[in-house]
């Protein structure tokens, strides 16, 4: 797991106090799921808070999904984010892999739901539009700008990286800066429990 600060913004803390918009994206997949964590300030450029890639282990598919699940809740109840931005799935012709897909999506949205957590969806054209300026850009590319977008100097595996592309799409959409403000006004999620920390060789530990 990836973890930093944007040059400028405070040290991130898992479960600490949240002064701005944080945004959850997530790249879900049955072999690595990436996610990214970026936190939009009352005025300036979104700030890279987190990244990383939950690996599941074991060959149980319903193994897997749990493993999935349980790693973004225990990200989302840690990092206390006010949205999730999840990619829209491009289905191509192999339709084994769209389905297993599917399904760690599912859990990935299932986390969202059992957490009381938004999630927007995200076409990958618009993606690749908002964070490049190009709708057929590849991920060396997205990797490129959404490094230098969040001041990012460590190198980015290609799943974490079309995370955080997916929360800065969505940060850059939000209909203007009024439905961010009225979100950090009022939050209408109870605070949850702080959770440990964790990384990603924790993964597949759950009994």
């Amino acid at each position: 797991m990836h973890r930093g600060t944007a040059p400028g913004s405070r040290p991130y803390v898992p479960g600490g106090r949240v002064e701005g918009i944080r945004i959850l994206g997530v790249d879900p997949g049955m072999g690595s799921t990436g996610f990214g964590l970026v936190e939009i300030p009352k005025q300036g450029s979104p700030l890279y808070c987190e990244s990383g890639v939950l690996r599941p282990r074991g060959t149980s598919v319903a193994s897997r999904l749990r493993q999935i699940f349980c790693g973004l809740t225990r990200l989302i109840e840690s990092a206390k984010p006010r949205f999730m931005a999840v990619e829209r799935p491009f289905f191509g012709k192999n339709v084994k892999s769209a389905m297993l897909l599917g399904q760690a999506r599912g859990a990935a949205l299932l986390a969202a739901a059992e957490t009381g957590l938004e999630v927007q969806e995200i076409s990958p054209l618009e993606v690749k539009q908002a964070v490049v300026g190009y709708g057929r850009a590849d991920k060396g590319q997205i990797q490129t700008m959404v490094r230098s977008i969040l001041g990012i100097r460590q190198v980015l595996s290609a799943d974490a990286a079309d995370a955080l592309a997916v929360a800065l799409c969505l940060a850059h959409s939000l209909p203007l800066k009024t439905s961010l403000q009225e979100a950090m006004l009022k939050d209408p999620r109870k605070e949850r429990r702080r959770s440990a920390r964790w990384t990603e060789k924790d993964l597949g530990a759950f009994p």
